[in-house]
């Protein structure tokens, strides 16, 4: 479970919007797999069954609250192989576009940006999203296409329209 640790945390974080909500749920969430891995089959594999129980219980949370909390997600970093990096002008204009994609993220839907973040900013295979959304391959597709569209359509609603969904493409 250690090796994963980050790995939920990210997943709670990224459906909670909050360092401290994500740390209180990943803890909670390892310490229901660790109760349930007697139940656990060992020929599945284990890392989309423990993103199935961060999710669910970030769901949870999410619902028990009662309050829609803005969502933050955690930039990923770019790693430049320049020696001097990037210009202030490219850092503004990467801020600006980080900002108006969240933005629009927030204004989806939790299933939709749920998916979204699976795949883009977790980096999960559509094997892995299908197993822990408890779907096929096909549906996550579909969801994720769809959800794609509606970020599309936010992002062309939103006045600075400088950042694009990602695109569409094969996913694995």
């Amino acid at each position: 479970m250690r090796r994963y640790q980050e790995l939920a945390f990210r997943t709670a974080y990224l459906m909670l919007g909050s360092a401290a909500e994500a740390e209180d749920c990943t803890q909670e969430a390892l310490i229901k797999a660790y109760a349930a891995l007697p139940r656990f089959r060992t020929a599945a594999p284990f890392r989309p069954w423990l993103l199935q129980i961060v999710a669910n219980e970030a769901r949870n949370r999410r619902r028990a609250s009662g309050r829609r909390q803005h969502l933050i997600l955690r930039a990923a970093q770019t790693v430049h192989t320049e020696d001097e990096g990037p210009s202030p002008e490219e850092l503004t204009l990467a801020a600006a576009e980080r900002e108006t994609l969240l933005a629009a993220l927030n204004q989806l839907r939790d299933d939709e940006r749920q998916i979204i973040a699976y795949r883009y900013f977790l980096e999960l295979h559509e094997a892995e999203m299908a197993q822990i959304l408890g779907c096929r391959r096909g549906t996550v597709k579909s969801r994720l296409s769809r959800a794609l569209r509606q970020l599309r359509t936010v992002l062309q609603h939103q006045p600075s329209g400088a950042t694009t969904a990602p695109s569409r493409g094969r996913h694995e």
